[in-house]
This record gives structure tokens, C-alpha cells and sequence, in this order.
């Protein structure tokens, strides 16, 4: 391949900041357009076409896949003459549900207000200005230089908060078409005490599970609860069977073949402990200290390679103003299993069945599937981790803060890349919840990031 002038990253940059007004235009356009997947919302179409719209006006190319079952994915593929290597820029326009809606203020869940330059909305940070960041960095190229510094493939999905569900027969039927030789995914904040971003080079997959215990045929009179069975005590002590007070797994064969740490772990964990203020995420949680007096490596060891079982709802009977006296006739409880690599959710579901059974609740039903998504893990010397990491030192003048694993699966249980995630909203973004934000100028750094990781992969050989 013959030598070509070198890019110059700074005009690529002076080009987005002169552009910025057309990026944060765009980007409340995109939040304005409701898109909620666990809603089955019928905006997700309409923002495919948004998606699809906006990638068009930017000169990139997009085209939009029909899934079986589930909203359009996009996909683009833009070569270039400049680089061997191709990248995959993964992101997804899907967002969290709203509610409660009466908690958020600046206008409502799909304002996208702007207010003290800070703007407000659902999927401002999770993930549509994700979207966007590779979107305007490829254009950014392409009007400041007229070629792109790497080969670029897009790819943006509609479910990936519901768990990707209906996209891996589409990747399966696809591989070709999405082979690459790295992939990222620009969804998050930066690190809460440092301010740097998060390079995150694993993902924890998630098992998620509905427990159901059934009692009578309806609500019945709490007098009569010595004859009754009671759904809601079933299930509390079925509960009580899966962890124990030091967050310990009971499930048999749960921790069987689990992901061993390497020395590179082992110094990322040492390396994070020596930069990352732990009281400031303290702080920012509302909490005097960490479960079972964890701090410093022990913490981060556990955050990032530690499987969970979380109860993230339980709920049963009357739970209004005053009391109600019933024996409920059913109790629920929603679960997530965080599974780290070398866990699979067809064994770990399988193995919770055969828990609940020798315990004495087979009564109790497991609704829920195994997904897609698989946990998985790279070495940070791969030259997709490389880039990002060299990227980060560009736009923030410092290392970013590295992790081993975190929570795009679902992809790679088809098509093997190398996949790194990363992220550069502001925190207190509030990721999943009311008042979700992004402070517009970090919007801004983070479409140079993208920029910056395209030349920076595109180098490489």
C-alpha cells in the first residue's frame, strides 16, 4: 500500500467545533423521537428511519435490515484505500423506559431542553449521542480530508436494553457481512473520580429471570391463612436460598470454570486502585461504605469479576395506602444473574431449576431465557484496546482508567471481534433513570474520541 499524507486529527477536530451546532441539532432531533424497546414502542421504526435519515444527510452509508420478530437494524459499510483494517462501530438507538414520568423535570423524558448547558432526555447518554459520535466523526473526515483514515462498518440495533433479543439469527445469517477486525461501542460515562473515560475490555452477561410462587385461585381472607398456602413466603425462603450473607452463590456448580485472572488483570485492578477516588462513587451513591467492607482492589476485583445475583423487584399482595387483609395468591420476584466469562445463562438457567427443585420449591416457575448475549474477554494488547486507549490520551491528555470486564455480546457469539466499550458522558449522567443528561459540550469531546479511535485503529497494521 503506498504511503499517504498523514491525517491531521487537529483539523478533524477544528471541523466538529465549528460543526458543533449541526451535532447537538441532531442529536435533540434523535432524543425527541421515542424509542423505548421494553414498550415495544412504535416509535422504533420511526427512529430507524431517523437513523437512517441522518446517516444519509452526513454522507455515510446506511441500510436497514428487517429483523424477524423485532425493529430494523441498521448497517453501513464505507471503505477506504488508506487502511487494511476494517472496524465495527456498534451502538444502538433503542432507549430505557421513562418512568416514573413525573419525576423528571427540563420539559420531560423526550425534550432534549437544554438547560445551563446541560441537555435532557432519554437517551441522550444511553446511547443515541453514541449513535452520533460515530456518525459525525466519519463525517468530520470525510469533509475535512475526503477519504476516512480506517474501513468503517456501522451497526445500530433497536433492543439492545431488552437484551438483543431478535438480532442473533440476523448476525448468524450475516457473518460475512460483519466481519471486522475490531469493534467498540461509545455507551456511558466517564469514570465517576477521575473524569477520564472507562475502557472496558470484557462483559458480564445477564441472565435476567421472573420467580413466580401461585397460591389460590384469587386472593382469599387473611383469616383463613392457616389453611392457605402463602406465595409470598415461598418465595422469600426460596430466595433465601440462592445467596448467602457474604453474596455467595448457593446454587450448585454455579462458580464451576470461571475466568482466572491474568497478571495484566491483576495490574489493571492495581492500577485503577491507585487512581480512582472509591469515596467519590461513595459519595455519589449515597452510601458511608461498600457491601461486606470491600474497598480499594478488593472493590474493584469484585465489581468487575465477581458473579451476582441481584433482586432487582419483589413484589406480592396489596401494597397501597393502609392495609389489606388477603393472603395474596401470587408473589413475583425479578432477577439479574451477572455471569462473567466461561459462564454459560443455558447452565447457569438450568442449574437454578435443579437448585429451587432439591430445596423443595419446584412449585415455583422460572420465567425467563436463555439470550444471545455472552460474557467474553480480551487482552489489552489487542490494537482495537490499543487504539482506544491511545485515543483517550489524545482528547483527555491522560491515561484512561482500564477494566477488565463490564457489561456487544451478542454479535460475538457469531462473529469472533475483538470488542472494546467505552464511554464519555459526563457523571451523574443518570443512565436509566429520571433526568438522564448529557452536559453538551462532553457530547462534543466524545464525537472527538470517535475520531480520534478511527485514526488511531486505522495506524495500526
Amino acid at each position: 500500500m503506498a504511503e499517504a499524507r498523514p491525517f491531521d486529527l487537529d483539523a478533524v477536530f477544528a471541523w466538529i467545533d465549528a460543526h458543533a451546532d449541526e451535532c447537538v441539532a441532531d442529536l435533540q432531533e434523535l432524543v425527541r423521537q421515542p424509542s423505548v424497546s421494553a414498550q415495544r414502542d412504535p416509535g422504533l421504526r420511526a427512529c430507524a428511519d431517523l437513523v437512517e435519515s441522518q446517516m444519509r444527510s452526513d454522507g455515510l452509508d446506511a441500510r436497514q435490515y428487517t429483523l424477524d420478530g423485532g425493529p430494523p437494524v441498521l448497517f453501513g459499510h464505507m471503505t477506504t484505500k488508506r487502511s487494511s483494517k476494517t472496524m465495527m462501530c456498534y451502538s444502538h438507538y433503542d432507549v430505557q423506559p421513562p418512568e416514573p414520568v413525573d419525576a423528571w423535570t427540563h420539559g420531560g423524558p423526550f425534550s432534549a431542553d437544554i438547560v445551563d448547558g446541560v441537555m435532557y432526555g432519554r437517551g441522550t447518554t444511553d446511547n443515541k449521542s453514541g449513535v452520533l459520535a460515530f456518525n459525525k466523526a466519519a463525517k468530520a473526515f470525510l469533509a475535512s480530508h475526503g477519504e476516512l483514515p480506517v474501513n468503517l462498518k456501522f451497526l445500530c440495533e433497536g433492543e439492545e436494553e431488552i437484551g438483543s433479543i431478535h438480532l442473533g439469527p440476523w448476525v448468524e445469517a450475516n457473518t460475512e457481512l460483519l466481519e471486522a477486525d475490531g469493534m467498540h461501542c461509545l455507551d456511558g460515562s466517564v469514570d465517576t473520580a477521575t473524569l477520564l473515560p472507562d475502557v472496558d475490555l470484557g462483559l458480564k452477561s445477564v441472565l435476567f429471570v421472573e420467580l413466580v410462587a401461585r397460591g389460590a385461585n384469587a386472593d382469599v381472607h387473611s383469616l383463613n391463612f392457616p389453611l392457605l398456602p402463602s406465595p409470598a413466603w415461598d418465595l422469600v425462603r426460596a430466595l433465601g436460598t440462592i445467596m448467602d450473607e457474604e453474596r455467595r452463590i448457593l446454587v450448585d456448580g454455579w462458580y464451576d470454570g470461571l475466568y482466572e485472572l491474568q497478571e495484566e488483570d491483576e495490574e489493571q485492578l492495581r492500577e485503577k486502585a491507585r487512581r480512582v477516588d472509591m469515596e467519590a462513587v461513595k459519595r455519589e451513591w449515597g452510601i458511608d461504605g461498600f457491601a461486606l467492607g470491600r474497598d480499594g482492589v478488593a472493590a474493584h476485583r469484585a465489581r468487575q469479576y465477581e458473579p451476582t445475583a441481584n433482586i432487582a423487584g419483589l413484589v406480592s399482595g396489596y401494597t397501597g395506602p393502609g392495609s389489606k387483609t388477603i393472603v395474596p395468591n401470587e408473589a413475583r420476584a425479578k432477577m439479574d444473574f451477572r455471569l462473567i466469562p466461561h459462564m454459560r445463562q443455558e447452565d447457569a438457567i438450568l442449574k437454578l431449576r435443579r437448585h429451587l427443585d432439591a430445596h423443595g420449591f419446584a412449585h415455583i416457575e422460572i420465567h425467563g431465557e436463555a439470550r444471545a448475549e455472552p460474557p467474553y474477554k480480551i487482552s489489552v494488547k489487542e490494537p482495537m484496546a490499543q487504539a482506544v486507549i491511545a485515543a483517550a490520551m489524545r482528547v483527555w491528555g491522560e491515561p484512561p482508567i482500564v477494566n477488565g470486564v463490564s457489561a456487544e455480546g451478542t454479535i460475538l457469539k457469531h462473529v469472533w471481534i475483538p470488542c472494546v466499550l467505552t464511554g464519555f458522558a459526563n457523571p451523574g449522567a443518570n443512565l436509566h433513570a429520571p433526568d438522564e443528561n448529557i452536559v453538551v459540550a462532553d457530547y462534543i469531546k466524545g464525537i472527538k474520541y470517535a475520531a480520534a479511535i478511527m485514526h488511531e485503529f486505522g495506524k495500526g497494521p
